[in-house]
């Protein structure tokens, strides 16, 4: 039951939110593509919808099945708190955000784990779909750490499904080519991320690329001094500079990529 229903909350999310930020960016975009849109797309949800049948198959209600077990039994350190629901329910976010900022940092700092993340990074425009644009040799480690993280904390299934749901929107939005009012970025990314400071993550250079790490929150970059501001945002050149031929980035190579020639 709950399975179901954390499944259809981000289906909805996740079409909705991608029809949503399409609308936005063709409608105000923040620059124009420099290769074929159409073709992007092609590849980006294909690679989407392959992940999402091979992790259904491989998980299925795990996460959503692990927060009711935890819940039911009442195991996790959350348990220990004697705090109201909805304090534990933020405490669940915040700290499972934070270990995505972790997991996602060593994604670019481990050789083998980076041998998966380029696939999302080898993009060369960013747009909504990027935010989808993963190789399922990073997704099926991350959903077992996931699991874990849930079932050691405790948290619940409310926590588990606003997580996911926070996660599948603030990446659409920050991986959107939209274009944001600079008042209203500075303003936001005091506590979250804005697409302005994940574009300079997806930048061609190495120094720029390791920097924002974060998902949710951008607290993480700035406690642990890995947030980089200072950079002309019309300057950003989006992708690997390994990989600048759009015909060698269609949908079979992204699933051949993690096992050829390792790059920086």
């Amino acid at each position: 039951m709950f399975d179901m229903g954390e499944s259809t909350v981000r289906l909805l999310l996740f079409w909705g939110g991608l029809l949503v930020f399409l609308a936005l960016e063709l409608t105000i975009p923040y620059r124009e593509p420099s290769v074929s849109k159409k073709r992007r797309w092609i590849d980006n949800l294909g690679l989407t919808v392959f992940n999402s049948i091979v992790l259904r198959l491989a998980f299925g209600a795990a996460v959503v099945g692990t927060a009711a077990y935890a819940e039911k039994e009442g195991v996790g350190v959350l348990r220990l708190l004697d705090v109201p629901l909805w304090v534990q329910v933020l405490l669940a976010v915040v700290f499972m955000d934070f270990i995505l900022y972790v997991w996602h940092l060593l994604n670019h700092k481990v050789p083998l784990l980076w041998r998966f993340h380029r696939v999302h990074h080898a993009d060369l425009n960013m747009d909504v779909t990027t935010a989808t644009r993963f190789h399922i040799g990073e997704l099926a480690p991350s959903a077992v750490i996931k699991i874990g993280l849930i079932y050691l904390l405790g948290a619940t299934v409310p926590a588990v499904v606003i997580f996911e749901s926070l996660i599948v929107l603030c990446a659409q939005f920050h991986h959107s080519s939209l274009r944001v009012s600079e008042s209203f970025e500075r303003f936001y990314w005091l506590f979250f991320v804005p697409p302005s400071m994940h574009r300079i993550h997806h930048s061609v250079k190495i120094r720029e690329r390791d920097s924002n790490y974060g998902v949710i929150f951008s607290l993480w970059d700035r406690f642990l001094e890995t947030l980089v501001l200072d950079v002309n945002q019309e300057g950003i050149t989006i992708g690997l500079g390994a990989y600048r031929r759009p015909e060698r980035l269609r949908l079979h190579h992204l699933m051949l990529m993690p096992f050829t020639r390792p790059v920086p």
